[in-house]
């Protein structure tokens, strides 16, 4: 019996013992703690620091031969620009606006030629410190300017036949970069090119006529810009215009009759005559460009001299078809031929009343297109000729 007591008394120790070693066990997974309190197995971690603002200028401080037509640009990054000034050499400030962001600066007022600018951009970053940014450039100084002029004016209404027409008064050498200064937008949206006449004529038009309605702004940017050989823009330029009916007169040169459509339909048919045998009409596709209610057409002016069968005469009623004469206008001495026969220089002869009615009811644009005359084709660059180039000559620009 004392035996089996002890037996007893030994168990009770072992289960004691595996007690105390599963509460060990247990407490062994327990962070201990170090020598500050925290446990020993926690990181800590924090945010970065708030960057300071970084800011960007160009043109590139010192720089030289800068084209006043380049934008000047002031960026910031990891905050935002407060404030910026650009001082010509008087010290008077160029206009410029901060974008909504805070984010860019860009001048809205254009720069001078050969001159120096300072430029000081002053931002604030993220860690609230401010920084300011200084630099200096200067303008080229040009070889010469060129001036832009264009045709339609600005504001007027004008034919389905009316190309965009481009005159520089300096030659080009970049025509690219020129083409490129000059930004056409139509609505509705009509495809086009350019094509050069010369080195400074450049036309633009869409493949076929234009659709009535259409409305064209013409925005064309020049200033400050290089086109080549140190020739820089002396002017931008903006005209809007406004694409009328559709006014076409085809003139037949065998039946000797005058038919004019607008928008497709028949309105008006009148007797004409053309150039004759020694004189004929060239055929193809005319734009009508200026008008003279009364004017003296004399041939002298065209290379045909008086003794050759030359003429001084006054007209009434005459619309201008080509640069080298050919009119519509007014012949009341030629009313018996018209319809009959060919006895013009080269102009299309028209009786006073039906030379009146083409005066009043043609505008700038609208087209003629003579057929059957006899005469050589018209040539592109005579007048507003371009209908006479197939498209795909013309989208190929002549440069």
């Amino acid at each position: 019996m004392a035996r089996s007591r002890g037996a007893r008394a030994a168990l009770g120790i072992v289960a004691m013992g595996l007690v105390v070693t599963m509460i060990t066990a247990c407490s062994s997974g327990e962070a201990s703690t170090g020598a500050g309190g925290e446990p020993s197995g926690t990181s800590t971690s924090s945010a970065p620091p708030p960057k300071p603002v970084s800011l960007s200028t160009g043109p590139a401080d010192a720089a030289v031969d800068v084209p006043p037509g380049q934008p000047v640009v002031a960026t910031a990054a990891d905050g935002k620009i407060t404030s910026v000034s650009l001082t010509n050499p008087e010290g008077v400030a160029v206009a410029g606006q901060v974008s909504p962001d805070g984010l860019q600066w860009t001048n809205t007022e254009p720069l001078g030629y050969q001159k120096t600018y300072t430029l000081a951009v002053t931002g604030q970053g993220a860690d609230g410190a401010t920084v300011t940014k200084t630099s200096t450039f200067t303008t080229v100084k040009p070889r010469t300017l060129t001036y832009l002029s264009i045709n339609p004016l600005d504001g007027t209404t004008v034919g389905v036949g009316q190309p965009l027409a481009f005159y520089f008064d300096e030659p080009i050498a970049d025509k690219p970069a020129a083409e490129a200064m000059i930004s056409i937008t139509t609505e509705p949206e009509v495809e086009g090119a350019f094509y050069w006449f010369d080195e400074k004529t450049v036309h633009w038009r869409p493949q076929n006529y234009w659709t009535p309605g259409t409305k064209v702004t013409i925005n064309a940017e020049i200033y400050g810009k290089h086109v080549g050989n140190g020739v820089y823009g002396e002017e931008d330029r903006v005209v809007t215009t406004t694409i009328g009916d559709a006014v076409v007169h085809e003139a037949d040169g065998a039946t000797h009759q005058v038919v004019t459509k607008v928008n497709g339909q028949v309105v008006r048919t009148m007797p004409t005559s053309m150039g004759d045998a020694q004189n004929p009409t060239p055929t193809g596709t005319y734009v009508l460009t200026e008008k003279h209610a009364h004017m003296v057409m004399d041939s002298r002016t065209y290379g045909l001299s008086l003794e050759a069968g030359g003429y001084v005469t006054p007209v009434d009623w005459a619309f201008r078809m080509s640069n080298s004469g050919i009119f519509f206008h007014g012949a009341p001495w030629s009313v018996g031929d018209q319809g009959h026969r060919n006895v013009s220089h080269g102009c299309l002869n028209l009786s006073p009343e039906n030379a009146k009615w083409v005066f009043d009811n043609s505008k700038q644009g609208d087209v003629v297109i003579v057929t059957n005359s006899g005469g050589p084709p018209l040539q592109p660059w005579d007048g507003f000729g371009d209908w006479q180039i197939p498209w795909d000559q013309w989208v190929k620009g002549n440069r």
